[in-house]
């Protein structure tokens, strides 16, 4: 049996030509730029959510990874690294591009801005799907003049969903005062909520302005169409009308008052009475009559 050969066993590895060979670890630190972009992709990911958000995060990545490919190109152990941090800076920029391009493409009037701003940013609701709610009314601002009427009771249909932009509605029923609407409110939203899809109805109070007013308009088809296309839309709506309703209620409760002068809750109209004050017994209030329990 022939001796092993150690020699040929031994395997090495030769440093290719104009390739130098890593050796050992490096004693001393990494430069600036290497520590720089991993302080860019710390901030990076400290982003939040939504749009703005998306923007912010992919805007540091881009910075983190342009850095670290500048850090492996002086490197030349790390060709690897170079590839990779190049192809993520790559990524990161075109989504940076894209995002900012859907960024400039919601431009928004400065009443929409300010809608906006008062009743759907708090919500978390991004540019891109409001911009998509604004296209389902077509950007329309509609007026109203002093004393212009803006539903009739028992005659104008209810076909629309309305939120009041400046200005002041007044409220009545019978020819008696219920609450006023002021911007940034629903005009219509106990009317758009007692219908279903399928269900049509008239306004049961009058609507009148108490001076000039703005207001925006979506119509009852679009906007269901709108609500079928996207659920989130359609929960968001949902919320704010309905958070508009119990806002409505308060402010009636405040204000009704029965004949012996107790306030009428009409939440509980039958068994919770609260004695009101002499200041708000001499303002003129809604006169609703008192429920007696019926006796056996």
């Amino acid at each position: 049996m022939e001796p092993l050969d150690v020699e040929a066993l031994n395997f090495t590895v030769e440093a290719a030509v104009g390739q130098p060979l890593c050796e050992a670890w490096r004693e001393s630190a990494e430069g600036s730029v290497f520590h720089l972009a991993n302080i860019l992709l710390f901030l990076g990911f400290m982003g939040g959510s939504g749009f703005y958000g998306l923007l912010y995060l992919f805007t540091f990545l881009t910075l983190g990874f342009f850095c670290s490919t500048l850090w492996a190109w002086g490197d030349p152990c790390s060709t690897d690294s170079f590839l990779w941090s190049f192809a993520l800076f790559g990524v990161c920029l075109v989504q940076v591009l894209h995002a900012s391009y859907r960024l400039r493409s919601v431009s928004l009037s400065e009443d929409f801005q300010e809608l906006y701003n008062c009743m759907f940013k708090n919500l978390g609701v991004s540019l891109t799907h409001f911009g998509k709610i604004v296209t389902c009314c077509e950007g329309d601002i509609h007026t109203l003049e002093r004393e212009q009427c803006f539903a009739v009771e028992g005659k104008t249909a209810i076909d629309k969903l309305s939120v009041l932009l400046s200005g002041r509605v007044c409220v009545t029923v019978n020819g008696e005062f219920l609450h006023y609407i002021y911007p940034f409110q629903f005009l219509d939203s106990p009317e758009w909520d007692s219908l279903r899809p399928s269900e049509e109805g008239v306004f049961q109070v009058t609507l009148r302005a108490d001076n000039p007013c703005r207001y925006v308009v979506w119509r009852r088809k679009k906007l269901y169409l709108l609500f079928a296309k996207h659920r989130y839309i359609a929960k968001i709506f949902a919320l704010v009308v309905r958070n508009d309703i119990t806002d409505k209620l308060y402010s009636l409760n405040d204000k009704a008052f029965d004949s012996s002068g107790h306030r009428y809750d009409l939440r509980l109209p039958s068994c919770c009475h609260m004695p009101g004050t002499e200041l708000e017994k001499a303002d003129v209030f809604v006169q609703v009559p008192v429920q007696r329990p019926k006796t056996v």
